[in-house]
């Protein structure tokens, strides 16, 4: 699917619609040392196999794809929920 580079889209804090900078959202590094992290490392030690069960069968072949929206006057982002999608195209 194909996005165009810019959007025009609300932007809350100008409480108006403006001009918008699409780009694709991505996660950013997981902190080792976050508490769920820690809880999750503690329970793979020692004897009792894993946690909870492997998953062998992966029923789904897509990802949902998520847009963030930069407003170019203010600079504030906002995320545009994601759709399932093969494939995301920023057009130029």
């Amino acid at each position: 699917m194909k996005v165009p580079e810019t959007l025009r889209t609300y932007c809350p804090r100008c409480r108006r619609h403006t001009e918008h900078k699409v780009t694709l959202y991505k996660k950013g590094k997981d902190r080792a040392l976050a508490i769920g992290a820690r809880r999750h490392e503690r329970e793979l030690h020692g004897y009792g196999g894993q946690k909870y069960p492997l998953q062998r069968k992966k029923a789904k072949t897509t990802q949902k794809q998520t847009l963030k929206l930069t407003c170019k006057e203010c600079g504030y982002t906002i995320h545009k929920e994601g759709i399932r999608i093969r494939k995301l195209e920023i057009a130029r």
